[in-house]
């Protein structure tokens, strides 16, 4: 499980809006820390604000430990990472044995057209699910 801190800022029905705290791990001043949230500060300024499943109704104002599933970033991140390169490079090489040059072009936009497809399906099967989404810890 992966938990961070934040303010509810908005209640919506069933989701919450959260500003979260940027702590990040704790370990970007250590020895082996990645420092990845002072690398987020250079390039994100605005504050950081997510909607999350609410069940415990928590209200605005209120300080909530946030959690997802640990698999779940993994997931998500072969999704938008690996798989769309993997789509792009068959798709090309595919392209390339049927086609030459010009095949790998198209064999290219088709298969991030198919990751394409493939992450919007994900993207709608994962909200059918509450294992993929942040929830408020109760």
């Amino acid at each position: 499980m992966i938990d961070a801190q934040g303010t509810i800022t908005k209640v919506d029905g069933d989701f919450a809006t959260v500003l979260m705290d940027e702590t990040g791990c704790g370990r970007c001043h250590e020895q082996g820390g990645c420092g990845g949230n002072n690398i987020g500060k250079m390039f994100c300024s605005t504050p950081r604000t997510f909607l999350v499943l609410n069940p415990g109704k928590a209200l605005p104002g209120q300080r909530v430990l946030i959690a997802i599933s640990e698999g779940a970033v993994r997931h998500s991140a072969f999704y938008a990472y690996v798989f769309p390169l993997f789509s792009l490079f068959s798709g090309a090489f595919i392209g390339e044995i049927l086609g030459g040059e010009s095949g790998a072009i198209a064999g290219m936009f088709g298969g991030l057209l198919v990751a394409w497809l493939a992450l919007r399906r994900a993207h709608m099967k994962s909200n059918l699910t509450q294992k993929f989404q942040a929830y408020i810890r109760t």
